[in-house]
């Protein structure tokens, strides 16, 4: 196989490396491009139109997962490989919200070895194989085994408490009742644990719920600061959007 490929990494060292394990690997690069952050990996995808793009899931100006949205939108087909520190169930989470129906992917974490690299650029980019490291992995099994699992619906609620909307700017957004927001969040609070907060009076709660379930969902690893700054991006647009028709 001949293609053009391309790297989306912000760290010189890390791009070396990639650049070094693709030049080494047999899926026929015979052109590398590079990216240093989200919008330069969006623009050079749909001007070269590489063969396949390797994305750190955290850039300056666009997320790997903001990156990659933009990048299915234009071409869906093609194989993304996600290259990250961090095993978290936002990240999980988040690319599985964006993945197209026939698209191949991967998530690998850096300290995987060159090897291990070196396979999965084979398996996702030649083979046409999914490839998910060990860790991502567990995260995602465990997800799917814990029958008190945050749902998609509840997952999307957390994010709009966490960048600060109302409950009438979820049901506007989500373009659901005020009585389904509302049964999401008490959903939402049950599960984080936040329905029996203690009382000072036997009237006030000590805590402010939305705020206390956005710190566990931060503190517990549900959603972190780029799942935050993606999903404030993601409603400003909408808001833009419906403001243009």
């Amino acid at each position: 196989m001949m293609g053009i490929y391309l790297i989306a990494e912000d760290d010189v060292l890390h791009r070396e490396f990639l650049r070094e394990v693709l030049g080494q690997s047999e899926i026929g690069c015979t052109e590398l491009v590079e990216a240093e952050n989200g919008e330069q990996a969006i623009r050079l995808t749909r001007e070269r139109e590489p063969d396949g793009v390797v994305l750190d899931l955290q850039m300056p100006q666009r997320t790997g997962v903001q990156a990659a949205k933009a990048i299915w939108d234009f071409k869906p087909e093609l194989p993304i490989i996600f290259w990250s520190n961090y095993a978290e169930e936002a990240y999980v989470r988040g690319i599985a919200r964006i993945v197209p129906p026939r698209a191949t992917y991967g998530y690998l974490l850096k300290t995987a070895s060159k090897d291990r690299l070196r396979r999965a650029l084979q398996c996702v980019f030649v083979e046409g194989q999914n490839i998910i490291d060990r860790e991502v992995r567990g995260i995602r099994l465990r997800g799917a085994r814990q029958s008190d699992g945050l749902t998609e619906g509840e997952f999307e609620v957390l994010l709009d408490v966490a960048i600060g909307l109302t409950d009438q700017a979820i049901a506007d957004h989500r373009r659901i009742s005020m009585r389904s927001v509302q049964g999401r969040l008490h959903e939402l609070y049950s599960k984080l644990g936040l329905i029996d907060l203690s009382v000072t009076d036997g009237r006030r709660s000590n805590y402010n719920t939305r705020t206390r379930a956005v710190a566990i969902a931060l503190t517990s690893h549900l959603i972190n600061s780029s799942a935050i700054e993606a999903a404030a991006v993601d409603y400003q647009r909408a808001l833009e959007s419906k403001a243009a028709t």
